[in-house]
């Protein structure tokens, strides 16, 4: 643990540009932060602050980043004598710190598993959009078709008779399966790091890739973006996908072949939720925007704004308990940061 200065009081640079800092420090959180800190705020966009950077970390013991954080590089740290915590606001700090980071004793931590619980109600809400195309239905019926032929749109279907396929049993893939639960459907999972014994916990059954595809109903994804996971979910994984399914993927386009998707989809076998694409933002010529079997949101799964002000409390909080020598609740180890995203 950082010692604070000698007023009892831990030194911590705030380096959010002023465009994106309300969004997940509210006043009141900063409020509580001024409680216990001697804070110092950056000002500026991304690129001002990160001429600011030296001066900021010069003293600081800890810092409080977010999106827009400029990356706090070698070079940065190396000048940060004192420096002993970052707390990140958002999700991954593969882009905001280097490797060596944790080699220099400090300890990071990030919000990514409260941004989750967003990604999470969204994965569960798409999925019952699938099942019961209640939006497709009211588009019909405002388009003036009959209610029998809006009626006509889906039969609709119970999750509880689902057999769901989650890849990548992360912070989102674990509380997925914690809200499918109360659903009742069969859950698979794949993940190279699922062992049986939690596997058990989670109420889960493991099952190599191709058979979560041969078997699942629902498939959803979950997992990071890894050398590994590139392209994970190929032509021949999509092709197993049994007429009728539901596809989503609320975390990253890195694992799904776009290619290979859109050809699927432009068959009309299946239905799909995607709020990640390669290009971002999707052209308006992009095909993905023609199909009536594939439902586009702008890659707004892990954001709502209960989530963006519990993440910067969570990391205000953070910082309050590292200084208290309590226990943390969001660190990352070293070996965690080399398998995130």
């Amino acid at each position: 643990m950082s010692q604070a200065t000698s007023t009892g009081r831990p030194r911590v640079a705030l380096i959010v540009p002023s465009n994106r800092l309300r969004e997940t420090y509210t006043p009141e959180a900063l409020c509580e932060l001024d409680q216990f800190a001697d804070v110092r705020r950056a000002e500026g966009d991304s690129t001002e602050i990160a001429a600011q950077l030296p001066k900021l970390l010069a003293e600081a013991d800890a810092c409080l980043t977010s999106w827009g954080t400029p990356p706090l590089t070698e070079e940065v740290l190396s000048q940060a004598k004192c420096l002993r915590l970052v707390a990140h606001a958002a999700g991954s700090v593969k882009r905001l710190i280097p490797e060596n980071t944790f080699e220099r004793g400090i300890t990071v931590c990030h919000a990514a598993n409260v941004i989750a619980d967003a990604v999470v109600e969204m994965t569960i809400l798409t999925i019952l959009l699938g099942l019961r195309r209640v939006h497709d239905m009211d588009r019909a019926l405002k388009a003036g078709r009959t209610w029998q032929d809006a009626a006509a749109i889906s039969e609709g279907r119970l999750l509880s008779a689902q057999t769901v396929g989650l890849v990548g049993l992360g912070y989102v893939g674990r509380k997925v399966t914690r809200l499918l639960s109360a659903f009742g459907p069969r859950i698979l999972a794949y993940d190279p790091y699922l062992n049986e014994a939690d596997a058990g916990a989670l109420g889960v059954e493991r099952a190599t890739l191709t058979n979560l595809f041969d078997l699942s109903t629902v498939v959803s994804i979950h997992a990071p973006i890894t050398p590994e996971t590139h392209h994970l979910v190929g032509a021949a994984e999509l092709s197993r996908l049994r007429d009728g399914a539901i596809f989503i993927n609320c975390a990253r386009s890195w694992i799904v072949d776009q290619d290979a998707l859109l050809g699927e989809l432009r068959t009309g076998r299946f239905w799909a939720a995607l709020d990640v694409f390669d290009q971002e933002p999707l052209p308006v010529d992009s095909p993905f925007r023609t199909l009536d079997n594939v439902l586009i949101t702008p890659h707004r799964a892990g954001h709502s704004a209960d989530t963006h002000r519990r993440q910067g409390l969570a990391m205000i909080e953070e910082v309050r308990r590292f200084f208290k020598g309590e226990p943390l609740q969001y660190q990352i180890s070293p070996e965690a940061f080399a398998r995130m995203a």
